[in-house]
């Protein structure tokens, strides 16, 4: 944060500023490293010790662990690169925003074409 700066609280949200950057830099690293093929089929072939090469605390392997979106942001990670995770198991941006809500896949994608229409 910049000296002199407040940070604006949005409640149910984690700002990712860079001491969640900081936190998360082992887990983003991994993430990114799914845009090559071969490292999505090393991870799926043994996601543990994937996970240990890349240095994950436990926090982060067992937010992987769970497939759990909103740990994994708590954990320090960037949506950007938890998108490839994500992109693994087939799941999309709204799979992701399905699980930030706390609503099934449809019913967010019910509230999006109605805000869309407003």
């Amino acid at each position: 944060m910049i000296p002199n700066q407040t940070r604006r609280d949005i409640p149910g949200t984690t700002p990712f500023d860079g001491e969640q950057a900081r936190k998360g830099y082992a887990l983003n690293k991994m993430c990114f490293s799914f845009n090559d093929a071969a490292n999505r089929a090393a991870f799926l072939q043994d996601e543990e010790a994937y996970m240990r090469s890349y240095g994950l605390n436990e926090q982060q392997a067992s937010a992987i662990r769970a497939r759990n979106v909103l740990q994994l942001i708590a954990a320090g990670g960037n949506a950007y690169y938890l998108a490839k995770f994500a992109g693994i198991f087939g799941l999309d941006m709204q799979d992701i925003g399905a699980q930030q809500t706390g609503m099934s896949k449809d019913e967010f994608k019910a509230k999006l074409r109605a805000a869309a229409f407003q």
